[in-house]
Protein backbone atom coordinates (compact mmCIF):
# COMPACT_ATOMS: atom_id res chain seq x y z
CA UNK A 1 0.00 0.00 0.00
CA UNK A 2 3.04 2.42 0.54
CA UNK A 3 3.95 1.58 -2.33
CA UNK A 4 1.18 2.37 -4.36
CA UNK A 5 0.36 5.80 -2.48
CA UNK A 6 3.91 6.76 -3.51
CA UNK A 7 2.96 5.85 -7.25
CA UNK A 8 -0.04 7.81 -7.02
CA UNK A 9 1.86 10.84 -5.77
CA UNK A 10 4.14 9.97 -8.72
CA UNK A 11 0.95 9.76 -11.19
CA UNK A 12 -0.31 13.23 -9.58
CA UNK A 13 3.10 14.76 -9.32
CA UNK A 14 1.94 18.51 -10.72
CA UNK A 15 -0.63 18.68 -7.82
CA UNK A 16 1.72 17.37 -5.46
CA UNK A 17 4.14 19.79 -6.09
CA UNK A 18 1.71 22.75 -6.00
CA UNK A 19 0.68 21.53 -2.69
CA UNK A 20 4.00 21.34 -1.82
CA UNK A 21 4.90 24.80 -2.75
CA UNK A 22 1.89 26.42 -1.55
CA UNK A 23 2.11 24.63 1.95
CA UNK A 24 5.68 25.83 1.71
CA UNK A 25 5.24 29.65 1.37
CA UNK A 26 2.63 29.46 4.04
CA UNK A 27 5.14 27.65 6.42
CA UNK A 28 7.43 30.10 5.51
CA UNK A 29 5.44 32.92 6.41
CA UNK A 30 4.66 31.48 10.07
CA UNK A 31 8.36 31.28 10.70
CA UNK A 32 8.71 35.19 9.65
CA UNK A 33 6.20 35.57 11.13
CA UNK A 34 7.79 33.87 14.49
CA UNK A 35 11.04 35.56 13.59
CA UNK A 36 9.28 38.90 13.58
CA UNK A 37 7.67 38.32 17.28
CA UNK A 38 10.78 36.94 18.72
CA UNK A 39 12.92 39.97 16.73
CA UNK A 40 11.21 42.38 19.77
CA UNK A 41 12.67 40.46 22.61
CA UNK A 42 15.78 40.23 20.70
CA UNK A 43 16.34 43.74 20.13
CA UNK A 44 15.11 44.73 24.17
CA UNK A 45 17.58 41.98 25.05
CA UNK A 46 20.26 42.99 23.14
CA UNK A 47 19.99 46.61 23.97
CA UNK A 48 19.86 46.31 27.79
CA UNK A 49 22.59 43.66 27.53
CA UNK A 50 24.66 46.23 25.49
CA UNK A 51 24.78 48.60 28.62
CA UNK A 52 25.80 45.97 31.22
CA UNK A 53 24.05 47.10 34.29
CA UNK A 54 22.96 44.03 36.66
CA UNK A 55 19.84 45.94 37.92
CA UNK A 56 18.09 49.45 37.85
CA UNK A 57 17.32 51.89 40.76
CA UNK A 58 14.41 54.20 39.65
CA UNK A 59 11.56 55.53 40.81
CA UNK A 60 8.91 54.01 42.74
CA UNK A 61 5.48 53.66 40.74
CA UNK A 62 7.28 53.87 37.22
CA UNK A 63 7.07 51.37 35.12
CA UNK A 64 10.47 50.77 34.45
CA UNK A 65 13.76 52.44 33.72
CA UNK A 66 13.33 53.33 29.96
CA UNK A 67 9.65 54.04 28.18
CA UNK A 68 8.08 53.82 31.77
CA UNK A 69 10.73 55.74 33.77
CA UNK A 70 9.87 58.30 35.87
CA UNK A 71 12.58 60.83 35.48
CA UNK A 72 14.05 62.69 39.26
CA UNK A 73 16.52 64.81 39.97
CA UNK A 74 20.34 62.85 40.18
CA UNK A 75 21.02 64.80 43.35
CA UNK A 76 17.93 62.50 44.94
CA UNK A 77 20.37 59.61 45.28
CA UNK A 78 24.13 59.32 45.99
CA UNK A 79 26.40 56.89 45.32
CA UNK A 80 26.88 56.36 49.37
CA UNK A 81 23.39 55.80 50.08
CA UNK A 82 23.55 52.41 48.04
CA UNK A 83 25.19 50.06 49.96
CA UNK A 84 26.31 46.49 48.27
CA UNK A 85 26.82 48.35 45.15
CA UNK A 86 30.14 48.74 43.49
CA UNK A 87 28.86 50.93 40.42
CA UNK A 88 25.98 53.70 40.42
CA UNK A 89 25.99 55.32 37.02
CA UNK A 90 23.19 57.95 35.90
CA UNK A 91 21.26 56.31 32.86
CA UNK A 92 18.91 59.01 30.55
CA UNK A 93 16.54 57.75 28.60
CA UNK A 94 13.80 59.31 25.57
CA UNK A 95 12.96 59.35 21.77
CA UNK A 96 13.32 61.37 19.50
CA UNK A 97 13.24 61.79 15.68
CA UNK A 98 16.34 62.91 12.83
CA UNK A 99 15.79 63.30 9.53
CA UNK A 100 16.14 60.73 6.86
CA UNK A 101 16.00 62.44 3.44
CA UNK A 102 12.67 64.32 3.21
CA UNK A 103 11.15 62.27 6.04
CA UNK A 104 11.81 61.63 9.94
CA UNK A 105 12.99 58.41 11.58
CA UNK A 106 12.29 57.70 14.97
CA UNK A 107 15.62 56.73 17.02
CA UNK A 108 16.07 55.87 20.87
CA UNK A 109 18.60 58.42 23.10
CA UNK A 110 20.58 57.10 25.68
CA UNK A 111 22.52 59.46 28.13
CA UNK A 112 25.20 57.17 29.90
CA UNK A 113 28.55 57.04 31.19
CA UNK A 114 31.53 57.76 28.31
CA UNK A 115 33.04 54.67 29.79
CA UNK A 116 31.39 50.98 30.75
CA UNK A 117 29.34 49.80 32.48
CA UNK A 118 26.76 52.09 30.41
CA UNK A 119 28.18 52.79 27.34
CA UNK A 120 28.05 50.03 24.66
CA UNK A 121 30.88 48.61 22.51
CA UNK A 122 32.01 50.64 20.07
CA UNK A 123 32.99 49.05 16.75
CA UNK A 124 34.26 52.73 15.03
CA UNK A 125 35.68 55.23 16.01
CA UNK A 126 35.08 56.06 19.96
CA UNK A 127 32.94 56.92 22.54
CA UNK A 128 30.96 60.48 23.02
CA UNK A 129 33.08 62.41 25.41
CA UNK A 130 31.44 65.85 25.06
CA UNK A 131 27.53 66.57 25.10
CA UNK A 132 28.14 67.85 21.41
CA UNK A 133 29.39 63.84 20.59
CA UNK A 134 26.88 61.27 19.67
CA UNK A 135 27.60 57.37 19.07
CA UNK A 136 24.80 55.76 16.68
CA UNK A 137 23.53 52.58 15.63
CA UNK A 138 25.88 51.27 12.03
CA UNK A 139 21.92 50.35 10.99
CA UNK A 140 21.39 54.27 10.27
CA UNK A 141 23.81 54.30 7.19
CA UNK A 142 25.80 57.47 8.73
CA UNK A 143 29.25 57.21 9.07
CA UNK A 144 32.13 58.65 12.17
CA UNK A 145 32.69 62.28 11.44
CA UNK A 146 29.45 63.60 9.79
CA UNK A 147 27.00 66.03 11.56
CA UNK A 148 23.58 64.56 12.87
CA UNK A 149 20.72 67.38 13.58
CA UNK A 150 17.81 66.86 16.31
CA UNK A 151 15.91 69.77 16.39
CA UNK A 152 18.11 72.64 17.09
CA UNK A 153 20.87 70.71 18.05
CA UNK A 154 23.57 69.59 15.79
CA UNK A 155 25.90 66.77 16.80
CA UNK A 156 28.88 65.14 15.90
CA UNK A 157 29.29 61.48 15.17
CA UNK A 158 32.25 60.28 16.73
CA UNK A 159 31.45 56.27 17.19
CA UNK A 160 29.62 53.61 15.77
CA UNK A 161 27.70 50.72 17.69
CA UNK A 162 26.93 47.76 15.91
CA UNK A 163 23.08 46.84 15.20
CA UNK A 164 21.99 48.49 18.11
CA UNK A 165 18.37 48.81 17.29
CA UNK A 166 14.87 48.96 19.76
CA UNK A 167 11.31 49.11 19.37
CA UNK A 168 10.59 47.29 16.03
CA UNK A 169 14.03 48.35 14.15
CA UNK A 170 14.39 52.23 15.76
CA UNK A 171 18.11 53.01 15.87
CA UNK A 172 19.66 53.45 19.08
CA UNK A 173 21.72 56.81 19.84
CA UNK A 174 24.33 57.40 22.48
CA UNK A 175 25.39 60.31 24.12
CA UNK A 176 26.99 61.63 27.68
CA UNK A 177 24.79 62.05 30.66
CA UNK A 178 24.54 65.81 30.15
CA UNK A 179 24.19 65.44 26.00
CA UNK A 180 20.95 63.39 26.31
CA UNK A 181 20.08 65.94 29.48
CA UNK A 182 20.63 69.00 26.83
CA UNK A 183 18.66 66.99 24.38
CA UNK A 184 15.45 65.73 26.56
CA UNK A 185 15.19 67.68 29.32
CA UNK A 186 15.87 71.18 27.93
CA UNK A 187 19.29 70.77 30.27
CA UNK A 188 17.26 69.92 33.62
CA UNK A 189 19.57 67.65 35.71
CA UNK A 190 16.79 64.94 35.21
CA UNK A 191 17.54 60.99 35.15
CA UNK A 192 15.58 58.20 34.16
CA UNK A 193 17.02 55.70 36.64
CA UNK A 194 20.73 54.55 37.67
CA UNK A 195 22.42 51.62 36.07
CA UNK A 196 23.18 49.39 39.41
CA UNK A 197 26.36 46.45 39.31
CA UNK A 198 25.68 44.08 42.34
CA UNK A 199 22.97 44.69 44.44
CA UNK A 200 21.63 47.07 47.26
CA UNK A 201 21.22 45.60 50.64
CA UNK A 202 19.48 49.00 51.02
CA UNK A 203 17.11 50.83 48.90
CA UNK A 204 16.23 54.75 49.48
CA UNK A 205 12.58 55.82 50.11
CA UNK A 206 10.44 56.20 46.98
CA UNK A 207 13.04 53.79 45.03
CA UNK A 208 12.95 50.22 43.91
CA UNK A 209 15.25 48.31 42.05
CA UNK A 210 14.56 46.64 38.78
CA UNK A 211 16.99 43.83 37.30
CA UNK A 212 17.15 42.90 33.71
CA UNK A 213 14.69 40.86 32.98
CA UNK A 214 12.39 44.19 34.23
CA UNK A 215 14.27 46.27 31.83
CA UNK A 216 13.68 44.15 28.68
CA UNK A 217 10.00 43.61 29.73
CA UNK A 218 9.82 47.18 29.81
CA UNK A 219 11.53 48.02 26.63
CA UNK A 220 8.34 45.27 24.50
CA UNK A 221 5.73 46.55 26.44
CA UNK A 222 4.81 49.09 23.69
CA UNK A 223 4.80 46.46 20.83
CA UNK A 224 2.59 43.40 22.93
CA UNK A 225 -0.40 44.16 21.21
CA UNK A 226 1.43 43.81 17.73
CA UNK A 227 2.85 40.49 18.99
CA UNK A 228 -0.46 39.12 19.69
CA UNK A 229 -1.36 40.53 16.16
CA UNK A 230 1.08 38.46 14.63
CA UNK A 231 1.35 35.52 17.00
CA UNK A 232 -2.68 35.45 15.88
CA UNK A 233 -1.72 35.28 12.14
CA UNK A 234 0.76 32.65 12.45
CA UNK A 235 -1.82 30.30 14.03
CA UNK A 236 -3.94 31.37 10.92
CA UNK A 237 -1.43 29.98 8.96
CA UNK A 238 -1.04 26.83 10.58
CA UNK A 239 -4.60 26.69 9.58
CA UNK A 240 -4.39 27.24 6.11
CA UNK A 241 -0.92 24.76 5.25
CA UNK A 242 -3.82 21.62 7.15
CA UNK A 243 -6.50 23.06 4.61
CA UNK A 244 -3.88 23.00 1.22
CA UNK A 245 -3.08 19.48 2.65
CA UNK A 246 -6.35 18.49 3.33
CA UNK A 247 -7.79 19.69 -0.06
CA UNK A 248 -4.91 17.50 -1.83
CA UNK A 249 -5.68 14.71 0.35
CA UNK A 250 -9.24 14.59 0.42
CA UNK A 251 -9.22 15.26 -3.83
CA UNK A 252 -6.73 12.17 -3.96
CA UNK A 253 -9.11 10.16 -2.57
CA UNK A 254 -12.21 10.78 -4.18
CA UNK A 255 -9.95 10.47 -7.66
CA UNK A 256 -9.06 6.90 -5.94
CA UNK A 257 -12.28 5.65 -4.98
CA UNK A 258 -12.18 2.42 -7.45
CA UNK A 259 -8.89 1.85 -6.40
CA UNK A 260 -10.05 1.90 -2.68
CA UNK A 261 -12.93 -0.68 -3.79
CA UNK A 262 -10.08 -3.01 -5.57
CA UNK A 263 -7.91 -2.93 -2.23
CA UNK A 264 -10.87 -4.11 -0.33
CA UNK A 265 -12.31 -6.70 -2.79
CA UNK A 266 -9.14 -8.05 -2.87
CA UNK A 267 -8.66 -8.38 0.90
CA UNK A 268 -6.06 -5.43 1.82
CA UNK A 269 -6.98 -4.34 5.46
CA UNK A 270 -8.46 -0.62 5.68
CA UNK A 271 -5.64 0.49 8.08
CA UNK A 272 -3.40 -0.39 4.98
CA UNK A 273 -5.17 1.38 2.93
CA UNK A 274 -5.23 4.59 5.80
CA UNK A 275 -1.93 4.24 5.81
CA UNK A 276 -1.08 4.89 2.73
CA UNK A 277 -3.23 8.12 2.36
CA UNK A 278 -1.51 9.56 5.68
CA UNK A 279 1.61 8.89 4.18
CA UNK A 280 0.80 10.96 1.16
CA UNK A 281 -0.07 13.51 3.98
CA UNK A 282 2.87 13.92 5.57
CA UNK A 283 5.40 13.86 2.73
CA UNK A 284 3.93 16.58 1.39
CA UNK A 285 3.72 18.04 4.70
CA UNK A 286 7.55 17.27 5.40
CA UNK A 287 8.71 18.44 1.80
CA UNK A 288 6.70 21.87 2.61
CA UNK A 289 8.84 22.48 6.01
CA UNK A 290 12.10 22.03 3.85
CA UNK A 291 11.09 24.48 1.03
CA UNK A 292 9.44 26.60 4.02
CA UNK A 293 12.95 26.73 6.10
CA UNK A 294 14.61 27.58 3.22
CA UNK A 295 12.49 30.52 2.18
CA UNK A 296 12.57 32.11 5.24
CA UNK A 297 15.41 32.48 5.57
CA UNK A 298 15.92 34.66 2.29
CA UNK A 299 12.40 36.41 3.03
CA UNK A 300 13.67 37.24 7.00
CA UNK A 301 15.95 40.01 6.05
CA UNK A 302 13.45 41.94 3.37
CA UNK A 303 11.49 42.83 6.08
CA UNK A 304 12.17 46.25 7.51
CA UNK A 305 11.93 45.00 11.38
CA UNK A 306 14.06 42.56 12.82
CA UNK A 307 13.48 38.91 12.07
CA UNK A 308 15.19 36.61 14.14
CA UNK A 309 13.47 33.15 13.85
CA UNK A 310 14.62 30.78 17.05
CA UNK A 311 16.39 27.63 16.41
CA UNK A 312 13.22 25.91 18.38
CA UNK A 313 11.00 27.22 15.29
CA UNK A 314 13.17 25.43 13.11
CA UNK A 315 13.20 21.95 14.88
CA UNK A 316 9.41 21.76 15.75
CA UNK A 317 8.03 22.77 12.36
CA UNK A 318 8.73 19.50 11.00
CA UNK A 319 6.81 17.73 13.61
CA UNK A 320 3.89 20.46 13.48
CA UNK A 321 4.24 19.34 10.09
CA UNK A 322 3.87 15.99 10.41
CA UNK A 323 0.87 16.80 13.07
CA UNK A 324 -0.77 19.01 10.14
CA UNK A 325 -0.30 15.87 7.59
CA UNK A 326 -2.16 13.44 9.91
CA UNK A 327 -4.58 15.91 10.79
CA UNK A 328 -5.66 17.21 7.26
CA UNK A 329 -5.63 13.33 5.99
CA UNK A 330 -8.35 13.07 8.39
CA UNK A 331 -11.56 13.64 5.58
CA UNK A 332 -9.54 11.93 3.28
CA UNK A 333 -9.24 8.63 5.65
CA UNK A 334 -13.17 8.86 5.94
CA UNK A 335 -13.70 9.02 2.57
CA UNK A 336 -11.59 5.75 2.06
CA UNK A 337 -13.09 3.43 5.09
CA UNK A 338 -16.74 4.45 3.68
CA UNK A 339 -15.25 2.88 0.17
CA UNK A 340 -18.33 -0.06 -0.47
CA UNK A 341 -15.95 -3.16 -2.27
CA UNK A 342 -18.88 -3.87 -4.98
CA UNK A 343 -17.52 -0.96 -6.54
CA UNK A 344 -14.93 -3.39 -7.79
CA UNK A 345 -16.80 -5.15 -10.12
CA UNK A 346 -19.27 -2.14 -11.09
CA UNK A 347 -19.18 -0.69 -14.70
CA UNK A 348 -17.45 2.16 -15.93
Amino acid sequence: MLTAALRDLQWRRRRFVIAVIGTGLVFAMTLVLTGLANGFNVEAQRTVNSLDFDGFLIKEGAAGPLIGSSPFPQAEVRRGSLPGVSVAEPLVYGSTTVPEGDSQQNVNVFGVPDDRPGMPTIVDGRPPSSPREIAVSNTMGRSVGSDLDIGSHQLRIVGLVDDSTALAGQANMFLTVTGAQQLLFSKQPLISAIGLRGTPTRVPAGFRVVDRAGAVDDMVRPLRGAKQAITLMAGLLWVVAALIVGSMIYMSALERIRDFAVFKAVGVRTRSILAGLAMQAVVIALLAALLGSVLSVALGPLFPMRCDIPTEAFVLLPVLAVAIGLLASIAGLRRAVTVDPALAFGGP
